[in-house]
């Protein structure tokens, strides 16, 4: 057809974080040498990326199967683990090819550091992610988790305590429930562990996607950082679109001369980015 003539622009600064690119790095070195490697989880949180892998060789385990795995090399993706894997691992003379991200074992080493003094500690984060759980293991699972205030108004809390947030939750947020806990009477110890990769995006994505009539966000729906990320798309530019492949494009959304911006979650690759430039560039 080729009339809508669209214009299409991809947001340079989505993406990959480095987190997740040491990760897919590394792995991809062990594959070429090996042809096969465990991964506990899924590597990224794109089924796209992590098919991609999988026809390199990357085989994806749940923590139940590692507990009868032995003598393999196992990936740790960028989300990190709660110290029991390790324990299994060392169990099990299984290595561990650790791609933690270092802004998360910052953050767990913080958290270990107050259950340690003794601290009650609260963690905004989504219950059952990858990352949130590592967190929760530093504390023997004592930590009390919560992904929306409303869930502490019945909760038992004690006068004082640290706070802390998942990596990749919105800051201002975070900001706002620190307030709403300090208006509560609550002594509170806050600890503001967002990434600067994900907050600095938070801050650039506005000046992006004012620019465009329309906007296609592309990001994996387990992505936390991509629901993030969308809000923020959707806050300044209420045309914007959530696509997790190229299949969800449809030529209904778009019109003549429109000008278009992509952009992505930090566990969104470049290539899938690319494939919906070209797909809407045959519109």
């Amino acid at each position: 057809m080729g009339d809508l003539k669209l214009h299409v622009t991809i947001d340079q600064d989505s993406g990959f974080c480095f987190g997740v690119v040491y990760a897919i790095d590394m792995a991809e070195e062990i594959l070429a040498e090996d042809g096969y490697l465990y991964c506990l989880g899924d590597i990224v949180h794109n089924d796209e990326e992590v098919d991609r892998l999988k026809a390199q060789g990357l085989r994806i385990i749940e923590h139940a199967e590692l507990a009868n795995l032995r003598d393999e090399k196992v990936l740790i993706r960028a989300h990190g683990e709660a110290p029991e894997t390790y324990k299994i691992a060392l169990e099990n003379n299984i290595t561990l090819i650790d791609a933690s991200c270092p802004v998360v074992l910052k953050l767990q080493n913080r958290i270990k550091t107050s259950y340690d003094a003794k601290e009650k500690i609260l963690i905004f984060g989504k219950h059952g992610h990858a990352e949130v759980i590592g967190l929760e293991g530093q504390t023997n699972g004592d930590a009390l988790v919560f992904q929306d205030i409303a869930e502490l108004d019945d909760a038992d809390l004690p006068g004082s305590f640290t706070l802390y947030t998942q990596t990749t939750k919105s800051m201002e947020k975070f900001y706002s429930i620190k307030e709403e806990l300090l208006s509560r009477g609550y002594e509170v110890k806050a600890n503001d562990t967002i990434c600067r990769q994900v907050s600095n995006r938070d801050k650039d994505l506005p000046a992006f996607v004012t620019k465009f009539n329309k906007i296609v966000f592309v990001s994996g729906r387990k992505s936390s950082n991509g629901k993030v990320l969308y809000e923020v798309c959707r806050k300044h530019n209420p045309n914007t679109y959530f696509i997790s492949a190229t299949s969800e494009l449809d030529r209904s959304m778009f019109a003549p001369g429109d000008k278009i911006g992509i952009a992505g979650a930090t566990s969104t690759p470049m290539w899938l980015m690319q494939q919906v430039k070209a797909e809407l560039e045959t519109y």
